[in-house]
């Protein structure tokens, strides 16, 4: 596998939440805090950015290219990375263009990138026409790949210096698009990690299972379905109490689309788990601002 190259500051923080741990009868609960890796402002897919990344060098790209809703974070941080290695970058974006540039998408122009809209057509015919056009170096939606679930293994093995006993606790992380929970569980083992589904993929649990081939039945996966409500871009009734909660309660921020659903499962029992969790803060914060429903 290809050396990643270095995109943000590890490890991340692992930080107590007592009075939210309190509220939810549980011993311990931790939030690991990949909101706050450093480049541009923070999340998740700056630890996949750095795999893709190092391979778009490798291969002598000039420019990169990726896709997303118009909020996407990975769009927002892959501009940030490419502004970090020299590179160019290209969005494309689903739909057409909003009225305002708020959000994520303010952050992608400072960033430098060029913002290509998919308007009416299928967004991979989008997608397929400016890889072709540009000879660029294409990182696929949500930054998942089999090489950047590395980037989440390396989250695990933090963990487990950073955690006394890592195999007592469960792992609780939105699922997207299943690289970061793929990775997790690749680390820590299938009966450690709790997926809840944000609505991002038909099925989440073939998503992260064809991510772990021969490794993990798919059964084994532990995957909560309860919190995508109306869709993937909606902002729920469930997700916006829980942003509430978890400010009120520690002072800290989740987002709308995915580490609000991940905690609303949590504060509504939705899955078993036991009384020592680790909360994998994935990061988010700017997509709340650009957000229609808020």
């Amino acid at each position: 596998m290809i050396a990643p190259v270095s995109l943000g500051t590890w490890p991340t923080p692992l930080e107590a939440a007592p009075r939210l741990a309190a509220r939810l009868g549980l011993a311990e609960l931790w939030f690991k805090r990949d909101d706050l890796n450093g480049l541009g402002g923070g999340g998740n897919k700056i630890r996949k950015l750095q795999y893709t990344c190092a391979e778009a060098l490798a291969v002598g790209a000039t420019t990169v290219i990726t896709s997303g809703a118009p909020q996407s974070n990975h769009a927002r941080l892959t501009a940030a990375a490419a502004a970090r290695l020299g590179l160019a970058c290209v969005l494309v974006l689903d739909g057409p263009p909003p009225d305002d540039q708020r959000g994520n998408l303010l952050l992608d122009g400072l960033a430098g990138a060029e913002i290509v809209w998919g308007g009416h057509r299928p967004l991979a015919e989008v997608v397929a026409h400016e890889a072709e056009t540009r000879s660029a170096y294409l990182i696929p939606f949500g930054g998942t790949s089999p090489a950047s679930t590395q980037g989440y293994v390396d989250c695990g093995r933090e963990l487990r210096a950073q955690v006394p006993d890592v195999e007592a606790a469960e792992v609780v992380v939105a699922l997207g698009s299943g690289g970061t929970m793929a990775g997790l569980v690749r680390e820590l083992g299938a009966e450690r990690v709790i997926g809840v589904s944000v609505g991002a993929v038909p099925d989440p649990r073939a998503t992260v299972a064809g991510l772990l081939v021969g490794e993990v039945e798919p059964d084994a996966l532990r995957i909560d379905g309860s919190q995508v409500g109306a869709g993937y871009r909606t902002f729920t009734d469930a997700a916006r109490a829980a942003l509430e909660t978890t400010a009120r309660d520690e002072g800290v921020f989740l987002d709308p689309t995915y580490t609000g659903r991940a905690m609303a499962a949590l504060l509504a029992g939705s899955f078993p788990h036991g009384d020592r969790v680790i909360f994998l803060h994935t990061g988010g914060l700017p997509g709340l601002f650009g957000h229609p429903q808020v």
